[in-house]
């Protein structure tokens, strides 16, 4: 494992208010290996237009960030939400940011000792930070079709894909999330690599023991359960699948966990259970109140099909039977997902899964990401750094 190192890491999310990503996982596996890392909270692709109506909640989350300032994991991990202006379209607004923000972070870390960091980003925004720390290395994390995402953000696709080339052009090492992304990037494939997500798979598994007992939220509903945790988004979740359930299906009840957007048009369906985010490590005891996990995801949205859903290993870990919406991501792994190409296909493999009685599945799902921990990952990702680095240092001595 990597150690003895400086990182700073760029994440597209927020440490704080998310469920567990690839980042933050990987980065604690660095941190308790005895590495120095820095994770600034994600500084977006910017706000939504004035009248999306998740704009307030949006700027109310970030100010919850900026509130912590610069914290301390247990692991070790200093968090920081650095001040910035949220208008990327702006060229004046994106050449501020790389002032304020390389100023804020290069005063972080030599208070912290970091010294030649790894600079590890995870947001196009941030590639143009790329140079201002004295990096030793440059990696690119790519989770998401960053242009594809229209949604919950005005910046110009083009601008987004602008900066996500500039990101791969200077990169010693790219990181694909997902194998839909992986298989369609053309530019930098000499130093790319398919980071396939991992799994916390002794957190996980855990729930098949049946030594945890289900979450008191859940745990009188009526049965059976369909459970799903993550982004709850009107764009993600495939509301019309979960009317036409509702209608078929209103005994099933469908439990949510997580951050909801406003205006779902499912939120007074009586079967439909909404629930704040709930803590990683309590969530196994919502699994296990679950009888199928699911992810109905509305992959027909160009952004939505590039996914690679952490959450899906997860439930596989748990044992439980699972029915996916189709992502290329998964499809490998079909032989132990429920994967539903249509509304109607989705419904029947919940019924079916419903009803399984094979002993031996829950064990071959387990089975299936016993090995993909997070642990394999961060140890594979640190060799490809070493060697980075060692031909770095090589190419530096020629000269």
């Amino acid at each position: 494992m990597l150690a003895e190192k400086s990182i700073i890491c760029f994440g597209g999310e927020d440490w704080w208010y998310h469920h567990p990503h690839s980042k933050a996982h990987l980065m604690r596996k660095f941190a308790s290996a005895g590495n120095k890392v820095i994770f600034v909270n994600s500084i977006s692709m910017g706000l939504p237009g004035l009248g999306h109506k998740d704009l307030l909640p949006r700027i109310k989350r970030k100010l919850g960030s900026y509130s912590k300032l610069a914290r301390q994991t247990d692991e070790g991990i200093t968090v920081v939400s650095p001040a910035s202006l949220p208008f990327f379209g702006s060229a004046a607004a994106r050449a501020v940011n790389r002032r304020v923000i390389g100023a804020q972070i290069r005063k972080l870390a030599r208070s912290r000792g970091l010294t030649k960091p790894i600079l590890w980003i995870a947001i196009p925004t941030a590639a143009e930070l790329i140079g201002a720390f004295d990096e030793s290395a440059i990696i690119y994390q790519v989770s998401d079709k960053y242009d594809a995402n229209t949604m919950d953000h005005v910046t110009d696709p083009a601008l987004i894909l602008k900066l996500h080339k500039h990101a791969i052009a200077a990169a010693d090492l790219v990181f694909y999330s997902g194998r839909k992304l992986f298989d369609e990037a053309t530019n930098g494939r000499e130093c790319s690599y398919l980071l396939e997500q991992g799994v916390d798979y002794d957190h996980w598994s855990r729930v098949s023991s049946g030594d945890i007992a289900v979450a008191s939220e859940i745990a009188n509903l009526p049965r059976p359960r369909l459970g799903y945790f993550g982004a709850i988004e009107p764009w993600l979740v495939d509301q019309e699948l979960i009317k036409r359930a509702a209608a078929e299906h209103p005994e099933w009840q469908w439990i949510f966990i997580g951050n909801r957007s406003r205006g779902l048009d499912i939120e007074r369906l009586p079967n439909i259970h909404f629930l704040p985010p709930v803590p990683y490590a309590d969530l196994p005891a919502f699994a296990a109140g679950f009888d199928v996990c699911v992810l109905p995801w509305e992959t027909e949205q160009a952004f939505t099909s590039y996914g690679s859903a952490i959450k899906v290993r997860e439930y596989l870990a748990t044992g439980k039977p699972v029915v996916i919406s189709p992502l290329p991501e998964y499809e490998p792994m079909r032989n132990v997902l429920r994967i539903g190409r249509s509304r109607a296909e989705f419904l029947e493999l919940v019924a079916d899964a419903l009803k399984e009685n094979d002993p031996g599945a829950s064990a071959r799902r387990q089975a299936a990401v016993a090995s993909g921990t997070w642990d394999a990952r961060a140890e594979w990702v640190s060799e490809l750094i070493e060697k980075t680095l060692a031909m770095k240092d090589d190419n530096r001595a020629r000269l």
